[in-house]
């Protein structure tokens, strides 16, 4: 790794910042001044800012309320990104989206550096449950919720959908619970049954909910919801949900 984007990922600092702390002459690796932001660091070497040593940090794992008109994605050129609402506050260097959303669409979104964690928590055969909150253009028909309880055939996919659960709030208004990520899953499962997506929100993966935090906000994932989410996702009953909305 270079020297520079160890330093930004390790103390948060942006690359300006450290290229001024190379400058003065703050930085010594194994023990040697270094003033080279393309330094290529071996993976023993030591890196010490005004005499303390430099720890590249743990892991890192973050639950984000996504605000609509904001992409899922590291970088793009019209839209903010969910990375652009960390990075403030986290070095944005390694930073990976777990289970992304449409930039219409709102609510919970997982973030970690810990690429092994990722692929634990999207692998599809952990079937992990993500619950969405949805508002539809006019009421499912009978025959529709037996199609989605059943697991409906969508265009261009070789097997059918998973079954869903469904629960419904009022006329309009459903929570739906699917596990897996089909891409626009909810969107062209509606479609398939005649219907139409007017909001979705999602509000809960692998049993673990978006709770207490405001549109754009994030905080830090526990060591529970973290080896949760990973090695024993979990599921959460749509009727007890529903009594707590």
């Amino acid at each position: 790794m270079r020297l520079d984007k160890f330093l930004s990922h390790a103390t948060g600092a942006s690359r300006s910042q450290v290229h001024i702390w190379l400058r003065h002459k703050r930085i010594t690796v194994d023990g040697v001044p270094c003033t080279k932001a393309a330094q290529a660091l071996a993976e023993q070497s030591q890196v010490w800012l005004d005499g303390e040593l430099v720890l590249m940090p743990t892991e890192g794992y973050w639950m984000l309320h996504k605000p609509q008109g904001v992409v899922c994605a590291n970088r793009d050129g019209q839209y903010p990104t969910v990375i652009d609402l960390l990075s403030n506050q986290v070095a944005p260097d390694n930073l990976q989206i777990a289970g992304r959303l449409d930039v219409d669409t709102t609510g919970m979104v997982l973030i970690t550096t810990d690429g092994q964690w990722n692929h634990q928590v999207t692998a599809p055969k952990k079937h992990c449950q993500k619950i969405y909150r949805m508002q539809l253009s006019q009421s499912l028909s009978p025959d529709a919720r037996d199609q989605l309880s059943q697991g409906i055939e969508l265009q261009g996919e070789k097997k059918p959908c998973m079954p869903a659960d469904l629960f419904a709030l009022d006329d309009i208004n459903y929570l739906l619970a699917i596990y897996e990520g089909k891409y626009h899953q909810v969107k062209r499962m509606m479609a398939a049954v005649s219907n139409h997506v007017i909001k979705l929100h999602r509000i809960a993966i692998g049993g673990v909910p978006l709770m207490n935090l405001a549109e754009g906000q994030f905080r830090s994932l526990t060591a529970n919801e973290i080896n949760q989410l990973a090695n024993n996702p979990q599921k959460i009953n749509l009727n007890e949900l529903a009594q707590l909305l």
